[in-house]
Order: C-alpha cells, then sequence, then structure tokens
C-alpha cells in the first residue's frame, strides 16, 4: 500500500470517529438552543439561525439542579480520588512485585465488573442504612469507586511496567528509599496514565444513574435527579439536561488532555 493510501486511510479513521463523537453533540445542542422548532424539525440545519438559552435557562432553573449538580461533582471527586488511592498502589505492586497468584489477582479485579450493580442493590442498600452512609455523596462515591478501581489498578499497572526498572534502581544508588524513588522518578512519568484513569473515574461516576438513583432520596446525583424529573418534560428541554450532563466530563478532558496526549509516549521516556 503506498503511502498516499495510507494516509487516507488514516484521515478518514479521524473523520469517521470525530463524527461518531461530535455528531452527537452537535444535534444535543442543537436541540437544547434551538427549542421545540429545531427539534422537530427534518432536515436539520447545519447552521440555524435563531438560537437562544432559554431553553438552557429554563433547565437551570428547576428547583433542585443545582443542588443535585453539586452532589454529582462530590461524588465524582471523591470517586477520582479513591479510585487513584487504591489503583496506584495495587498498580505498582502488580508491576513490581512477583508472588504466587498474580495472574489469578488480575483476573479476581475484572471479575469484579461482572457482578450487575441491579443484584447487589438491595443488599447494599440495607448495608449503606446501617452504616450511616445512605443518601450521602460519600455512599454514592464509594460505589463509583468500586466499579473504577478494577480499570484504575490495571492501567497504573500497565504504565508502571512500561517504565523500566532500572529507573528506580540508580534512585536507590542515589540514596532514595523506595518510596522516595517512587514519588521522584515514577510517578511523574506514570502522570499521563494516571489522568486517563482519573477521568476514566469521574466520567464513570458522574454518568452513573442507576446506583444513585438506589442509594439516594433527598440528595439524589444530576443524572438520578434529571430521570425522575425529565422523564415526562418536553424532548427539548430533556436536550438541555443532556447537554448540560456532558459539559463537565467535555471540561474534565479538556484540561488534562496534554497528559492524556503524552500517556502513549511513556514507554519510551
Amino acid at each position: 500500500m503506498t503511502p498516499v493510501w495510507r494516509r487516507g486511510l488514516l484521515w478518514c479513521g479521524v473523520a469517521v470517529l470525530c463524527a461518531w463523537t461530535l455528531v452527537p453533540i452537535y444535534l444535543l445542542a442543537l436541540g437544547a438552543f434551538g427549542g421545540r422548532e429545531i427539534v422537530s424539525q427534518w432536515p436539520k440545519p447545519f447552521l440555524p439561525l435563531g438560537l437562544s438559552l432559554d431553553t438552557v435557562g429554563a433547565f437551570l432553573a428547576i428547583d433542585g439542579v443545582w443542588r443535585a449538580t453539586w452532589v454529582s461533582v462530590q461524588a465524582a471527586a471523591m470517586c477520582m480520588v479513591l479510585a487513584l488511592l487504591l489503583g496506584v498502589p495495587a498498580g505498582y505492586a502488580l508491576a513490581r512485585f512477583r508472588f504466587a497468584g498474580a495472574g489469578s489477582y488480575r483476573l479476581l479485579i475484572l471479575m469484579t465488573r461482572a457482578f450487575p450493580v441491579a443484584i447487589l442493590a438491595l443488599p447494599l442498600t440495607v448495608s449503606f442504612i446501617n452504616l450511616g452512609l445512605y443518601d450521602t455523596p460519600f455512599g454514592v462515591a464509594l460505589l463509583h469507586a468500586v466499579l473504577a478501581v478494577p480499570f484504575a489498578t490495571l492501567v497504573c499497572a500497565s504504565l508502571f511496567q512500561g517504565i523500566p526498572a532500572e529507573l528506580e534502581e540508580a534512585a536507590w544508588v542515589f540514596g532514595c528509599s523506595r518510596f522516595t524513588g517512587f514519588l521522584r522518578v515514577v510517578l511523574p512519568l506514570a502522570l499521563p496514565g494516571i489522568a486517563a484513569a482519573s477521568i476514566f473515574a469521574f466520567v464513570l461516576s458522574w454518568n452513573e444513574v442507576f446506583a444513585a438513583s438506589v442509594l439516594t432520596v433527598r440528595h439524589r446525583t444530576l443524572t438520578a435527579y434529571l430521570l425522575s424529573v425529565l422523564s415526562e418534560s418536553p424532548l427539548h428541554v430533556q436536550f438541555a439536561g443532556g447537554l448540560i450532563l456532558i459539559v463537565p466530563s467535555v471540561l474534565f478532558i479538556f484540561l488534562v488532555r496534554r497528559r492524556l496526549f503524552a500517556m502513549w509516549g511513556i514507554g519510551n521516556r
């Protein structure tokens, strides 16, 4: 295959992936800012006129939206911190230490994602009520962290395996302990991948709806609140709610994009 054909296939793949990601967001924004007329219009105008913020403003004026948004931010931030606090040390142990049953341990980590949350909903609710964690942002974050830790652990293990152990050994020679060598040598090289794991944990917690609906009543997350409030709302208001839901995730990814883009070159540093 000639270089021209390869370059053409590459750009075609990039265009398809961009369209797959951006077209739904564009249609969502079109329905949110265009109102009822744009939602029911077909074909959709590419550059519509008369867009306004009335629908988004009406959505934000719904009682309880801002409170639910704050609960979602709290739960997502705590989930991200818990996933990194548990996933980074576990990934380092898998990458640097040899012990019996390491392969089985990796498999068990993956199997934790095989248990559907719906089956665990009732016992989790009873346990959280007894522990005083029911209807709290920390309780939601704790369950979301259980879902995010396996991914964070495996990602961090792959990252640490890609960092030569000789770099740590050189740090030990110059007087660093294992912990300080990890902080000064390994951790800076692994930051791009850790940023990717943090993105996954944040987005998972922000978008999760079932567990948040079961474990909260008065302090609902935004997804759980919108599920109960917008089920009978007009379609353009639902579009506005969906747009508001994706904005924090997009902003978070934008803030850590440099770390994320550098992830693939970490093994060559």
